[in-house]
């Protein structure tokens, strides 16, 4: 009896913590882009550029191995600058994120390097980079949700990503 209603208790609080769960369902990612065909580079066509592929796991490696890099385009000081975060190691390979920003505000976000050496991660790519760079916009700081099913390829767009947050001083 005691063994039943421990087993019954460890099922049900199993059952509690998994509904209970946080997850993103971003509906309103552009369905064209997420679509998109790829390019040999791993970039969807639709500008998206392409990001690692992961098996969920959370467990990566992303130290910085680079410096990041900014640029102006446009010779005024109020309009669009670009910034381009650190690049964050993963273990299927290098991301890195560039950043517009516009009056204090992130306009655009899209991975410049993201590792694309096979289909598999070509094909999470063209889902989940596009999520992600939407989060980015909605949210205007590096505080997103991971795309489920990219674990590793979001923790190196996040790492990164914060860092050009960073040299944009927002």
């Amino acid at each position: 009896m005691r063994r039943n209603l421990v087993a019954f208790l460890g099922t049900l609080s199993g059952l509690v913590l998994l509904f209970s769960y946080h997850t993103s369902l971003d509906s309103s990612a552009p369905a064209t882009a997420a679509n998109a065909p790829l390019t040999p580079g791993g970039a969807a066509k639709s500008g998206a550029s392409g990001s690692s592929g992961s098996s969920g796991s959370s467990g990566s490696s992303s130290k910085s191995s680079s410096g990041g890099s900014s640029s102006s385009k446009g010779g005024t000081s109020s309009g669009p600058k670009t910034y381009t975060g650190d690049v964050a190691q993963t273990r299927w390979g290098p991301v890195q994120v560039q950043i517009s920003v516009e009056n204090g505000k992130i306009t655009a976000a899209q991975p410049t390097q993201v590792p694309s050496d096979n289909f598999r991660d070509q094909e999470i790519n063209s889902y989940a980079v596009p999520i992600l760079n939407q989060e980015v916009l909605q949210a205007q700081s590096a505080q997103i949700d991971a795309v489920s099913g990219a674990t590793v390829t979001s923790d190196g767009y996040i790492q990164s990503l914060q860092s050009a947050i960073d040299q944009a001083h927002l």
